[in-house]
């Protein structure tokens, strides 16, 4: 695990000249979890609850690190070090449960954490790598027999990251369909997960957070959500698009793996029939069901974000394929040529998936970073301000914020639909004395020079990861927007 993490953080220092998150996402999850330590509740602006978070299982996570050592950047990384590391062993237990020998679970569990889009979760401050853990704790306890520990690990997996929903829904089929499996899978589902549904509710009026009513373009949630698009997008287009950039995020993961896992989906049917077979047809079912339920952006969004949860699968499904017979006579080199071959690619890609990591850190810290140690310098402890990009601003200037993208401010969601209009609309009514924006995002109202004024504008040489290469801090002179 030291290869990817000396790779990533050295060129983090050497791109980003420090620390960091590559999202800003990551201080929003912090912002939550320093609310919650403090006593606060489940709220970004303290005393306002709401289900802002797509994956409340990672911001209770980082509530207790930062109750026991504190909110930071330090903390929250060793959380992700941590349980990416327990991914990865896990990965292997999971392997050598189904049969695969120890030497081949091993190179599946080094090639997991070698993997890119894992060591970006481990350092990330993001909810991708607990996801991963709960996977693979799922397969584990599914190659045992275990239903009430797949349908545990499966369920919390979904708090961590939601696409792993369908992924519990393959692992109830797995095996025979008896009243007691899928009786134990639904009453353990409904326990876990309906506290989270019940404070959306309250907090939303949805079911699900508002980051995930604000974000979904269509599909069966949007529909449910009350929004329309053509047929031939959400049943042809839509799901076509993913599943080629399904295939893309999996050979930039690493350049043999959407090739290799064509045969081993075969052999691992052959080799455990339903049990591990049709599980490992999530795979296939991933970027479709994505596309067709609840689409914001797709598979390989955020380097691989909503899909990285799913490789303890890929790795397990290639270790079985080949790893659970022993080798003829003569192969056991070419079987060890053929490790060595994937490792060395593995760390070859590494490398520009830690360049890509630490300009998205220098993105995050050179802007929102940075305007939230601004705005606490220089604006009023008291003004609100209304933002796009909620997470660094709020946490490094503990001022209320009023999300104009909608995340933790659900009143604002119908007024997004209806265009830019409708943000301008709001931002009328609220009337807040400063605004945070990206220009590009909002040009009519930016271009409202006689009632914004600009104060300060924060421009990035070379743009990775921000919505925008330009935001600015203006100062509401008037509400008639």
């Amino acid at each position: 695990m030291l290869v990817p993490l000396a790779i990533f953080t050295l060129r983090e220092r050497q791109i980003a000249g420090a620390p960091g998150f590559p999202l800003d996402d990551s201080w929003i999850h912090l912002h939550f979890a320093r609310n919650l330590a403090e006593g606060a509740g489940f709220s970004f602006n303290p005393g306002t609850p709401v289900a802002g978070s797509t994956a409340p299982l990672w911001t209770l996570l980082l509530a207790a690190g930062a109750l026991a050592a504190g909110s930071s950047l330090a903390m929250a990384k060793a959380l992700g070090v941590g349980v990416t590391a327990a991914a990865a062993l896990v990965t292997r237990r999971a392997a050598l449960a189904w049969g695969v020998r120890p030497e081949v679970a091993l190179v599946a569990a080094i090639a997991l954490l070698w993997t890119g889009a894992l060591a970006w979760g481990a350092l990330s401050g993001m909810e991708v790598s607990l996801a991963a853990l709960l996977t693979a704790g799922a397969l584990l306890a599914h190659a045992r027999d275990h239903t009430l520990g797949t349908a545990a690990c499966a369920a919390l997996a979904v708090l961590a990251r939601p696409e792993a929903f369908l992924l519990l829904v393959f692992l109830v089929v797995a095996r025979p369909l008896t009243v007691r499996r899928v009786t134990m899978f639904v009453v353990v589902t409904i326990v876990f997960l309906a506290p989270a549904g019940l404070f959306s509710l309250a907090t939303v009026g949805a079911p699900y957070p508002a980051t995930a009513a604000a974000k979904v373009e269509g599909g069966l949630v949007g529909w449910l959500g009350g929004i329309n698009e053509p047929a031939t997008l959400t049943w042809v287009r839509r799901p076509l698009a993913f599943l080629r950039e399904w295939i893309v995020w999996l050979a930039s993961t690493h350049w043999l793996l959407p090739v290799a896992l064509c045969p081993a989906l075969v052999l691992v049917w052959l080799r455990t029939g339903r049990a591990l077979g049709l599980v490992a047809m999530a795979l296939l079912a991933h970027p479709l069901g994505m596309a067709l339920l609840a689409p914001y952006r797709g598979p390989a969004f955020q380097e691989g974000r909503y899909s990285i949860h799913l490789l303890p699968l890929a790795m397990l499904t290639l270790a079985v394929a080949v790893g659970t017979r022993p080798p003829p006579e003569g192969r056991g080199r070419v079987r060890a040529l053929v490790a060595a071959v994937w490792l060395a690619i593995a760390a070859i890609t590494l490398l520009p998936a830690a360049t890509r990591y630490g300009w998205a850190v220098q993105n995050i810290n050179a802007m929102q970073v940075h305007l939230g140690r601004w705005v606490d310098a220089h604006l009023p402890k008291t003004a609100p301000i209304a933002v796009n990009d909620i997470g660094a601003i709020a946490y490094f200037s503990r001022r209320e914020v009023i999300d104009l993208m909608g995340l933790v401010t659900p009143e604002i969601i119908p007024y997004r639909r209806q265009g830019e209009g409708g943000v301008i609309r709001y931002v009328t009514q609220v009337c807040p004395p400063y605004l945070i924006i990206f220009p590009a995002w909002f040009p009519q109202l930016a271009s409202r020079t006689d009632t914004l004024q600009p104060m300060y504008r924060v421009r990035l040489e070379r743009n990775e990861v921000a919505g925008a290469a330009e935001m600015v801090v203006y100062r509401l002179l008037r509400c008639a927007v």
